[in-house]
């Protein structure tokens, strides 16, 4: 990965955790890069995540691809103990998505739901529940790559094409870091 895009995969994996703390402090805290994924810890509170970009995004307007702008856009698995996150699934657009839209997140032919959060979080999506953190994180420990489908603010559609290349070393190392 790139520095910039390491910066960015920091940054944005900080903002994901949710306290004021994190989010004042840039975290330098990779501890792993495990082929495609790489795994962040930070220790107040304890918290771990494996995160990784795309491989390949198209983006389209009126069925015509397009050149878009957007942020930081990763893919993550979180634990943070304190909260009773487990191995959470969590995806970010890098742009506002539409309002009331879900995600699409496709791997090997399954397809799962995520549900945005306008008054949170505009630019993140999570799996409904915990049932549904297991059975995506199943889904990509056998997988080769996830598809996540989404769609702008602004009416652009989204396809972000994830490697799960190291994705079982990265999220066994970090639930084994974030662990009792």
């Amino acid at each position: 990965m790139t520095l910039n895009l390491l910066r960015g995969l920091v940054g944005i994996s900080i903002a994901m955790m949710g306290s004021g703390a994190f989010a004042q402090d840039e975290t330098t805290n990779r501890v792993a890069a495990k082929t495609d994924w790489s795994v962040f810890v930070e220790t107040d509170p304890t918290s771990c995540w494996s995160v990784s970009a795309p491989k390949e995004t198209v983006n389209t307007k009126d069925g015509r691809v397009v050149a878009v702008r957007r942020g930081d856009i990763l893919l993550f698995v979180s634990y943070i103990p304190s909260k009773g996150a487990n191995g959470q699934i969590s995806f970010t657009g890098g742009y506002p998505f539409a309002p009331g839209s879900q995600v699409s997140l496709e791997i090997s032919g399954q397809v799962f739901q995520l549900f945005t959060d306008e008054a949170t979080n505009k630019e993140m999506a999570w799996a409904p529940s915990k049932a549904d953190d297991t059975k995506i994180i199943t889904a990509m420990k056998r997988g080769s790559e996830a598809i996540l489908s989404a769609q702008s603010a602004r009416g652009t559609k989204t396809k972000d094409i994830f490697s799960l290349l190291g994705f079982t070393a990265a999220l066994d190392e970090a639930a084994g870091r974030c662990s009792g």
